[in-house]
């Protein structure tokens, strides 16, 4: 579990196809300070297990469903990265609730800067706009963040100096693909829904 609160911002030293996978070495003194094989590290907000560490770099190997579902196929030598371990229990939640599970890929659509932020608009896929909503929280790129406006197709996100500066989503471009998971909280609810289940009232008794 992460809170979507980025630790560092990482680099991709290597990347090796292999067959329906691909392995990654990834730069990132802070993030593999005590990691060991098994770890988890979340990269651009996908939960990751570590494979090895050396020299402030890791290695994950990183399977076909997850290339297909997320943006990490794009990524190349040399490519920035959002790096988080995960959340130690009994520490502060400074963002919210993220489980390193990409629920899909989004598109930035513009940037529009102003004197203390800027506001970033983010193509939204059908499947995930039921779940985004104003003031609510998504994770892009494994950044938590606020949602401004949320439409249809569509939602805006407003960066503050600190999140341009540590994370890629100050130099991510118009038509740039960015990771999205949205509330999973959402997601239970919406199941519990469906299947005639009062979330106020459920007790998991179902004799």
């Amino acid at each position: 579990m992460f809170t979507g609160i980025v630790e560092e911002l990482g680099e991709v030293t290597a990347v090796e196809q292999l067959e329906e996978a691909s392995r990654f070495r990834l730069r990132g003194p802070l993030v593999t300070e005590g990691a060991k094989h098994g770890d988890s590290i979340a990269v651009n907000g996908v939960c990751l297990t570590v494979v090895e560490t050396a020299d402030g770099e890791f290695t994950a190997d990183v399977m076909q469903e997850t290339l297909n579902r997320s943006s990490l196929g794009a990524l190349t030598q040399g490519s920035r990265v959002n790096l988080e371990r995960p959340m130690a229990l009994g520490g502060r939640l400074g963002g919210h609730l993220v489980q390193g599970h990409v629920d899909g890929t989004g598109e930035i659509i513009s940037r529009t800067p102003s004197e203390h932020w800027e506001i970033v608009k983010v193509a939204l896929p059908e499947n995930l706009s039921r779940y985004v909503v104003e003031k609510g929280s998504i994770t892009v790129d494994g950044v938590s963040l606020t949602v401004v406006e949320a439409a249809a197709d569509w939602f805006t996100i407003s960066l503050i100096p600190t999140t341009l500066a540590l994370t890629t989503l100050g130099i991510k471009q118009s038509g740039d693909p960015v990771n999205l998971e949205v509330d999973v909280l959402a997601k239970y609810v919406e199941r519990l829904l469906a299947a005639g289940v009062n979330p106020l009232h459920a007790t998991g008794d179902h004799r």
